[in-house]
């Protein structure tokens, strides 16, 4: 009975509901609009997300600039790898270290060792919280994702006049056209000092080499003349060519001579993104845009107010002059010689030669196979020099003696097995005078920039020359 109750009352419930529902009236007027709500924290009306990530990432924007960034060197190199860890190398070779150094306005100059009284440190370096990163699109557009706006892209981490290692925070490059760009390039692209070995640490006195040519920069046989120990690898690094580019004051050793030191127009008139990330070239698309390689594309040269019909087949602007700084790099390896101590007769090269352009290259030395560095440079002189020096090593320079017959005893053996060292006693001793280190420094800043002279050849026709008439 209490079911049936309980029953009763839902269904009359139901019924009163539906009644009421089916007698509702018309809707009364709509009211008035309400205020607008609060924007959000940027101050800023809500938008797409989606269309906005759209004006950055389509196929003519960053999807492309992705694509060409993959056949750069920037993008696949391993030196972001390998110098992981390291604060010294990591300013140029890693992404976060390199940010660091932009943002801190690090100085280039040496600071004194507080372990070593009267010593001197490189201070030009990242902290170890920093040093890692393989170089990125936000390396160079470090406000990339800031806005997330059009604007983020354009904005460079740097532009600043920049402070060269190479003279210890001395002397400072400042290239002002379009922008100051080119200095974002030159931060990294500078060549790394030289430093006195055996004394302070302190930068080298470039201007003493100058002053007194025919003094003894070292000498194996006097343990009192060592200003710097040299090696294998006693060289200017890799990225002469800010310097290079830069040209008068800012870079080598500038011996008097016939030559006037003096700049190319591209000094103040070019950046280095005009030419190294103009259009790709439509017969070799391995260059240009984000790839940075300007070989075999000259339509940076080719653009309104500066060059027209330049190529590679153009001798007043491009084959002449390539193959005149190339004769000079020949003259001045020539002379880079030191009598051989051993026989008293014949002569030894002081620069190396390497004639392997493969990075996967191996010889056999002693019974040990080991890989060959590769030489980048080969084609850039008739020797193929590398711009390293002819001393044994035997961990770094395996195969010197195949290339260069006669090599000069290494000063330093520091962890090299009994064998090893038995054969650098074998080798002719090594003697530098002033005049011969400033002309390997120049030969190696003229070597390694690349182009054979075309980023500045005024400047380094003259630093070749005069580098030739300064050694007897």
């Amino acid at each position: 009975m209490k079911i049936m109750k309980n029953s009763f009352l839902s269904l009359l419930a139901i019924a009163a509901l539906a009644f009421m529902t089916s007698c509702e009236g018309p809707m009364g007027p709509v009211g008035p609009t309400g205020a607008n709500g609060t924007n959000g924290a940027d101050g800023l009306n809500g938008v797409d997300a989606n269309e906005t990530c759209k004006l950055c990432h389509n196929p003519n924007s960053v999807d492309l600039i992705a694509s060409q960034y993959e056949l750069s060197k920037h993008g696949y190199g391993e030196a972001a790898f390998a110098e992981a860890g390291n604060t010294g190398c990591g300013p140029c070779h890693l992404s976060e270290a390199f940010k660091y150094v932009c943002q801190n306005n690090v100085s280039a100059a040496f600071i004194p060792d507080p372990a070593n009284a009267g010593k001197y440190l490189n201070g030009y370096a990242s902290v170890s919280t920093a040093a890692y990163g393989d170089i990125t699109c936000n390396t160079c557009h470090s406000a990339i994702h800031s806005t997330y706006g059009s604007s983020d892209l354009p904005s460079l981490t740097t532009v600043a006049p920049v402070s060269m290692t190479f003279f210890g925070g001395t002397k400072t490059i400042d290239l002002q056209q379009d922008g100051g760009i080119s200095n974002l390039c030159v931060k990294c692209h500078q060549p790394r000092p030289f430093t006195n070995s055996n004394t302070d640490k302190n930068v080298l006195d470039y201007a003493n080499l100058i002053a007194n040519p025919t003094a003894l920069f070292y000498s194996a046989a006097d343990p009192g003349v060592d200003v710097l120990k040299p090696s294998y690898r006693t060289h200017t690094h890799y990225g002469s060519v800010g310097a290079v580019f830069a040209g008068k004051g800012l870079c080598g050793v500038e011996f008097a001579g016939t030559k006037t030191y003096a700049n190319s127009g591209h000094t103040t008139l070019a950046s280095c993104q005009q030419c190294h990330m103009v259009e790709p070239d439509a017969v070799n698309s391995k260059s240009g845009g984000h790839t940075f390689f300007a070989k075999g594309n000259f339509n940076g040269c080719n653009v309104t107010g500066c060059h027209t019909g330049v190529d590679a087949n153009n001798t007043t602007l491009w084959v002449n002059p390539r193959a005149a700084i190339k004769t000079l790099l020949d003259q001045l390896g020539a002379k880079l010689k030191v009598l051989n101590s051993i026989d008293g007769v014949s002569y030894v090269e002081i620069l190396n030669r390497n004639p392997n352009t493969s990075e996967t290259a191996q010889v056999v030395v002693n019974g040990v196979t080991a890989n060959v560095g590769v030489n980048l440079w080969a084609s850039l002189t008739t020797n193929k020099y590398d711009g390293y020096l002819n001393i044994y090593d035997p961990n770094s320079n395996p195969a010197g003696p195949t290339y260069n017959t006669v090599q000069f005893k290494s000063p330093s053996t520091t962890n090299w097995t009994a064998a090893q060292i038995a054969i650098n006693n074998t080798l002719p001793v090594l003697t530098l005078t002033n005049a011969q280190m400033g002309a390997i420094i120049n030969f190696q800043l003229c070597l390694r920039e690349y182009s054979l002279g075309i980023h500045n050849y005024k400047y380094v026709e003259a630093l070749l020359t005069n580098s030739i008439a300064a050694i007897p």
